[in-house]
């Protein structure tokens, strides 16, 4: 009886692919680092030569355009006006050429130069690599001020942290976000929604909300029943923080806060602290949802 060759020519396949999967990967970092650094070159011709002008301003708009029109005429789209001034903000605001990261692309760093403030774009470029975000997923964080809101529970202190290595989680209050931003939902800001409307909502759109929340979250449960004294409650969601070591439990809310659910979440993190925290975790983390307050940015 012969041997079956299917399972060692899908074996060799699997074999080539890997190999030729890594040497695109490779050749696209190259190509793109070396591409970022002559738009960088690039921009420093340009205010060189600016330099040079008599009238600075009217001189480098005139510049930008004629070198617009010859660029674009031989080398394609990507030398348009637009993208020239691009290339002039990159190297003023990147003055240091061996500073820039290879992880990261020429649309990466257009997102980030939209950015003003230099503490929130340093923010913003250390958590792309660190995370390594999609150019889509860094757009969706800046439009959705996520500097600003990690930066609201921070000291000064902590903020210069938040710039020089992006969001470091060290402790369960650093995984905080206020408010939480789910634009992603679809849902019009001035149209009405019940609690489980917006809690089925997040749960089809999972990923993304796991996004929002930030690094080490994993999905654990929704409407997780638990009893005390004989009487049923359901906590709307649940989630385990590898990083901070401590179970996340989420209310959603439809309206304004009041006493009684501050009291009813304080049951429930008391509830996990007796039944469900193992040796070596930290405390329960309660956290509130507002659907008007905290849907849009």
């Amino acid at each position: 009886m012969k041997n079956n060759p299917v399972p060692a020519i899908e074996q060799t396949y699997k074999s080539i692919k890997t190999i030729l999967e890594k040497a695109r990967s490779k050749s696209f970092n190259v190509v793109n680092t070396a591409m970022v650094q002559a738009y960088w070159h690039i921009g420093k011709v340009i205010i060189e030569e600016e330099q040079k002008g008599a009238e600075r301003a009217e001189y480098g708009k005139g510049l930008i355009q004629g070198l617009a029109d010859r660029l674009s005429s031989e080398f394609g789209k990507g030398f348009d006006e637009r993208n020239l001034w691009f290339m002039r903000s990159f190297y003023l605001d990147y003055p240091k050429v061996n500073a820039l990261r290879s992880e990261l692309s020429w649309t990466h760093y257009r997102l980030l130069l939209r950015v003003e403030k230099s503490k929130a774009r340093a923010f913003y470029e250390a958590e792309t690599v660190n995370a390594q975000w999609s150019t889509r997923e860094l757009e969706r964080q800046i439009c959705s001020l996520l500097f600003e809101r990690l930066a609201l529970s921070r000291d000064k202190k902590g903020v210069l942290e938040l710039a020089k290595k992006g969001h470091n989680i060290a402790s369960p209050s650093d995984i905080v976000k206020d408010p939480y931003v789910l634009e992603f939902l679809g849902l019009e800001r001035h149209e009405k929604h019940l609690e489980k409307d917006i809690e089925q909502a997040l749960i089809d759109k999972l990923q993304q909300f796991l996004l929002e929340l930030g690094k080490g979250f994993s999905f654990v449960a929704r409407q997780q029943r638990i009893t005390l004294d004989g009487d049923h409650f359901y906590i709307d969601l649940v989630f385990y923080n590898r990083l901070t070591r401590s179970f996340v439990l989420i209310d959603l809310k439809v309206g304004k806060l009041t006493y009684q659910d501050i009291g009813q979440m304080q049951m429930y993190v008391n509830y996990y602290k007796r039944t469900q925290m193992a040796e070596g975790e930290n405390e329960p983390i309660g956290e509130y949802s507002s659907a008007q307050e905290k849907m849009m940015p």
